[in-house]
């Protein structure tokens, strides 16, 4: 098995420690490589032959991060074809959650996805995607 090293925050190293003391993980490494597969096979089996599928994403940063912000609205701009709506809220007194909601592709919903993920200092990312034309039962998928 091939050794890497990745850099991140000491909170967010905390937090994987603690999270696998919790649930039983033998480290950081077994932590890092079941978080790594289910990031990456994260859209797969969701593309219906192209078929148009509706989700929304949640973006939460904190307060007073002009360069977030303006990072988000160019991410917006980019992808303005899949882009339906957009709204801003301010969350408790030091958060802000911006809320997309998208059509398109799985692929395209995947590109918008990923680039929102790797906007720097962005707190978290929540999606879920709907698929038109398929049973409502099966149609809620989160992550």
């Amino acid at each position: 098995m091939s050794v890497v090293s990745i850099s991140m925050p000491e909170t967010l190293l905390e937090r994987i420690d603690e999270f696998a003391d919790e649930h039983g993980y033998s480290g950081r490494s077994e932590v890092v490589r079941e978080g790594t597969r289910t990031l990456l096979e994260e859209f797969q089996g969701q593309n219906i032959d192209g078929q148009k599928q509706m989700c929304t994403v949640s973006v939460v940063f904190e307060y007073c991060q002009p360069a977030v912000q303006q990072r988000l609205t160019g991410v917006r701009h980019e992808y303005d074809a899949i882009v339906s709506a957009t709204t801003h809220a301010h969350v408790q007194d030091q958060y802000c959650m911006e809320l997309f909601v998208l059509e398109g592709t799985t692929e395209a919903l995947s590109g918008f996805v990923n680039t929102v993920r790797a906007v720097p200092d962005v707190q978290a990312v929540d999606y879920s995607i709907t698929s038109f034309g398929r049973d409502p039962i099966d149609q809620h998928i989160e992550s």
